[in-house]
């Protein structure tokens, strides 16, 4: 048998999204609010009633010429600093609670830099109540004597709303009452005195109520007060049990969604309130509970996002007008919104530490996201694509979900400061402002009209007042008087009772007679009853086709209001369509008007620039004309010293040709004398080796060295030159002709000289830059360095010195010894002694004079007989 295949788990369809839906653009708001000082450098100024504009303030440049930058913005409305509290209700929420009434949910958070205006632009003070208050104000006065008694609309677990009975809300009022230890907080009564904080903040002159409440509905309010507090929420009207012991931290609450995809927080307060006042002093004391905390840029920094949350669930009466249809479907539930986001704040202004840094992270975070969805959102409606958006990231994104993905409105107040120090925040705020106007939401759909006939509660309380009228009239009054008289004439017109008196026991008339009369009174009675009857029915047979008649007429008149209300609607449509035209209109022209005037400046500009680069062009052209001379002038300087250059040349070479003539010339003499010498010393060898042997004491001397001159005493240290080696006295060998390896250090601009004599160190390790590496591995150092002498020759100055290692590890270099060498051209000598008149160091005939300089070192150098004409020199230092 074969097994059935399993089937994979079906995911939940997603939420099917028409094409046809309308949808509206947030309502981006602005309100600036005042300098805290007069003196103080404002970067914002309020252009036209829905534009705004920001300058740069001193010390910042917005462009790389060093010129400020100045950007305007644009909203649906802006509010200045002088607007009150009424003006910014009446444009922004008073249409969300319009709504909320209606069965549409709605969205309102302010938005802005730490210290912008935010909490008073929600809440307000006393005597200026903000837009919270002033909304549960609207609220609960055009729904004040429609509300349902309380229990009657009960808050399940799952976002839901249940009715139950008059009685089963009677019972749980009184089990509420009787419960003090119950977890659900006690609900303020509406009756005690206000608290003195908020009694005044909306004045009667300022109340406010909504057109057009189906009255024909129970109405019933809940709110809920929560704040999101680094990435958790938390219930700030939870009455958690106290414990002076071991104190308890706040637990935090999870997100979930419900059957209708919507998203709410689970286990969290719901308190139903029937007046302003309850519903205030329910958020008053959640708002005790909200973390502040005192910054450096203000005293009372909200250090959380709180959300305040109306809930309105309204449900239909029956068709008598008296009771609550007690049909869970028929319910509808209706919520607002009321935000006020903590503020951005820089840490380097802030100063913040510890917790508080902790805290403006998380803020920073959690408003970046927000910021990121919307982002994604406008790519996705304007590109077409289909791009996650991450409301997960965030629990602020993730719990007003349903609201860019659903349907509702949404309206954003940016609060701004405008002081020069919070340019730079100011400017990302607007900018965040600006994409926000981008991002459009499905416009909410009418609620479905119930099926019962309309004006139901205003018959029933019409009838309830007749009927207390009439009650008020029995006892007593003119009508009583003439039903008195009525009943009288009825009464008379009966038959007379005879008379009653029994004397005797035997009497056998008065008890027939007064039988009869009874009869016959009763027989009257019965007619007249029937009467009644047949009179009654026939009046409720009337009357039920009168009112047969008036509920065909009230259909109709319902019908004609449909039609009409339907008009009404396409006619407010074509109204708001023309104004958003106009206002489109007029913003356009207004554009206009701006671009003409900034095409006008870029003109303007643009002529500027171009006689600028007509001036430069004609300077440049200048220039190079200029050039062009110059370049003609230095070619002929150039050629000029070039031909002077070549004939020094050629006659420098012609100079050194004969001079090279003359040595080659002196050198053949001497190789001739040297022959001779030779020859005439073998033959005096051959001669002498037949004699005897001289004594030992007479050596005999070079004939050679007879006939040479003998030098001046003064010159006698340097030796004279022989036919062999020369043999210096003083001579040291170069300490880097040692076993020791060496670092021979040759830096690349040294010149190639192409001598005889040449530094050669075996055993050594060639670099051309000294390193660490090469150091390690020898035990001495040369450093090969050239530089110019005296006498415009090149000298070459070997710098040795011992490798040693340092305590740190690396290498060091202890520098012991210099030795120079020194490439000179005798010819130049002689010249000098020529010119000083000195003939001791001339050479007369075919003999060669060596004379040495005084205070020198001894000459390394090998030479002939005859001499070397060019050699090193080398000397200690």
């Amino acid at each position: 048998m074969q097994r059935p295949a399993k089937g994979k788990t079906p995911r939940r369809p997603p939420l099917k999204k028409t094409s046809h839906t309308q949808k509206d653009p947030v309502g981006v708001y602005c309100r600036i609010r005042p300098l805290g000082a007069t003196d103080e450098e404002c970067c914002i100024e309020m252009i036209s009633s829905t534009t705004i504009q920001l300058h740069a303030p001193d010390g910042i440049k917005a462009n790389r010429n060093g010129e400020y930058k100045e950007t305007q913005y644009s909203f649906k409305k802006v509010f200045g600093i002088q607007t009150s509290q009424i003006e910014l209700f009446e444009d922004v929420a008073k249409p969300l609670v319009d709504d909320l009434i209606h069965c549409k949910n709605g969205l309102l958070f302010t938005y802005g830099v730490t210290g912008s205006g935010k909490t008073f632009t929600m809440t307000g003070s006393p005597g200026e109540g903000g837009l919270l208050p002033r909304s549960l104000d609207m609220l609960f006065n055009s729904i004040g004597p429609l509300q349902a008694k309380r229990f009657v609309f009960r808050t399940d677990d799952k976002n839901g709303m249940e009715i139950q009975g008059q009685v089963d809300a009677l019972l749980e009022r009184q089990k509420r009452e009787s419960n003090q230890q119950s977890t659900v907080p006690k609900t303020p009564s509406s009756k005690q005195k206000p608290d003195p904080e908020f009694a005044d903040m909306i004045s009667p002159e300022e109340a406010c109520k909504c057109e057009g409440v189906d009255e024909d509905s129970c109405y019933s309010v809940f709110v809920s007060y929560i704040e999101i507090y680094n990435n958790y929420i938390y219930d700030l009207l939870e009455d958690a049990p106290i414990d002076p012991i071991r104190p308890k931290p706040p637990q935090s609450k999870i997100l979930r969604e419900d059957q209708n995809h919507n998203m709410y927080v689970s286990g969290c307060t719901e308190v139903e309130v029937k007046s302003t006042e309850e519903a205030f002093e329910v958020f008053w004391r959640g708002q005790k509970k909200r973390r502040i905390a005192d910054t450096q840029l203000n005293r009372e920094s909200s250090r959380s996002h709180s959300v305040f949350i109306v809930k309105l669930a309204q449900a239909p009466l029956d068709a008598d007008g008296d009771h609550i249809l007690q049909d869970k479907n028929q319910v509808t539930v209706s919520q607002l919104c009321l935000v006020d986001l903590a503020g951005s704040e820089r840490t380097s202004r802030t100063k913040a530490e510890g917790s508080r840094l902790r805290e403006a992270g998380n803020i920073n975070q959690s408003l970046m996201t927000l910021r990121t969805c919307i982002e994604v959102l406008r790519e996705n409606q304007m590109c077409g694509t289909n791009r996650m958006v991450p409301y997960r990231d965030s629990k602020v994104t993730h719990l007003f979900k349903n609201y860019f993905d659903g349907e509702g409105k949404v309206r954003m107040v940016v609060c701004v400061n405008p002081k020069a120090d919070d340019y730079e925040e100011t400017m990302l705020v607007m900018r965040f402002a600006e994409l926000t106007q981008e991002v459009e939401v499905a416009r909410p759909v009418d609620r479905p009209i119930c099926s019962l006939a309309a004006g139901r509660r205003h018959r029933n309380q019409a009838f309830r007042d007749e009927l207390s009228r009439r009650q008020e009239e029995r006892p007593g009054g003119s009508n009583n008087t003439e039903d008195g008289s009525v009943l009288n004439q009825l009464l008379d017109s009966l038959p007379a009772l005879p008379a009653c008196e029994l004397v005797d026991p035997t009497d056998e008339q008065i008890l027939p007679r007064l039988i009869e009369v009874l009869e016959r009174r009763h027989r009257i009675r019965q007619m007249i009853t029937e009467q009644y009857t047949r009179t009654a029915n026939t009046l409720k047979s009337m009357l039920q086709e009168f009112d047969g008649h008036l509920v065909a007429k009230e259909n109709f008149i319902q019908e004609q209001r449909g039609k009409l209300g339907e008009k009404d609607k396409i006619m407010f449509n074509q109204k708001n369509e023309m104004d958003r035209l106009e206002k489109k209109s007029k913003m356009l022209e207004y554009k206009i008007d701006i671009l003409q005037k900034t095409t006008n400046i870029y003109e303007g500009d643009k002529r500027s620039l171009q006689q600028e680069l007509e001036s430069r062009e004609q300077r440049l052209q200048r220039e190079l004309s200029e050039r062009k001379r110059m370049e003609a002038r230095m070619q002929g300087m150039v050629s000029d010293t070039k031909h002077q250059w070549e004939k020094e040349c050629e006659r420098r070479v012609n100079a050194k040709q004969l001079e090279m003539q003359n040595k080659l010339w002196v050198k053949d003499e001497k190789l001739k004398q040297l022959k001779a010498i030779v020859s005439e010393s073998n033959n005096s060898a051959t001669s002498e080796q037949q004699r005897p042997p001289p004594p030992p004491d007479k050596p005999q001397r070079n004939s050679r060295e007879k006939d040479q001159p003998r030098a001046p005493e003064k010159r006698s240290r340097s030796p004279l030159p022989t036919t062999g080696t020369p043999i210096r006295p003083h001579h040291r060998r170069s300490h880097s002709a040692g076993g020791q390896r060496w670092v021979d250090h040759k830096p690349l601009s040294n010149l190639d000289l192409d001598t005889v004599m040449q530094p050669i160190i075996p055993n050594a390790i060639k670099v051309s830059a000294a390193s660490e590496k090469a150091l390690s591995k020898c035990h001495k150092y040369v450093l090969t360095h050239q530089e110019l002498a005296s006498d415009g020759e090149i000298q070459t100055k070997l710098i040795k010195g011992d490798v040693f290692r340092t305590r740190g590890g690396g290498q060091a270099v202890q520098f012991t010894d210099i030795e120079t060498l020194r490439q000179e051209c005798p010819t130049v000598s002689s010249r000098k002694r020529r010119s000083s008149g000195d003939g001791s160091g001339q050479y007369n005939g075919n003999k060669m004079d060596w004379n040495d300089r005084e205070n020198r070192a001894p000459v390394a150098s090998t030479s002939s007989a005859l001499g070397l004409q060019n050699g090193y020199q080398k000397r200690r230092k």
